[in-house]
């Protein structure tokens, strides 16, 4: 997902959702970890600090802002059909791993959809904005369209 922050090739058996359940989801049999939405608060900034600091690979990183350009946000936003595809497919297996884990990831699946098919149009806006700009928007600012 566009923004500074993102899990690569994590493997740490699920200890993001223990840290930043709001933000962290994982995969697979050896968790590999992803965030799914960028903090807001500094308290989220927090957990996502601490998630990362408990990942045993430090796969975790911030620099997404030096990799993601308004293009490729752009091209992220039209394919991302696949991605919001995604959590509704997996359900079955989240389920599982919460039988297991107790992490509740299948509901934050559930709520990580809602977000791709909501909140995140208007959040995704501001990223082509800071990275042409380096510096948040204000109210006056004029978004780039997706």
């Amino acid at each position: 997902m566009p923004g500074p922050f993102h899990g690569a090739d994590t493997d740490n058996c699920g200890t993001g959702r223990i840290h930043a359940p709001a933000l962290v989801l994982h995969e697979g049999w050896h968790f590999t970890e992803y965030v799914w939405r960028q903090p807001r608060t500094a308290a989220e900034l927090q957990q996502l600090a601490a998630a990362a600091e408990a990942e045993v690979f430090s796969a975790q990183g911030c620099d997404g802002d030096d990799h993601w350009t308004p293009e490729t946000v752009r091209e992220w936003w039209r394919d991302r059909a696949r991605i919001t595809a995604y959590p509704a497919a997996r359900r079955p297996v989240r389920e599982a791993d919460d039988e297991r884990s107790g992490q509740g990831t299948a509901a934050a699946a559930d709520a990580c959809a809602v977000y791709l098919d909501g909140e995140l149009a208007a959040h995704l806006r501001a990223c082509p904005f800071w990275l042409d700009e380096r510096r948040p928007s204000t109210a006056a600012d004029r978004l780039p369209q997706l």
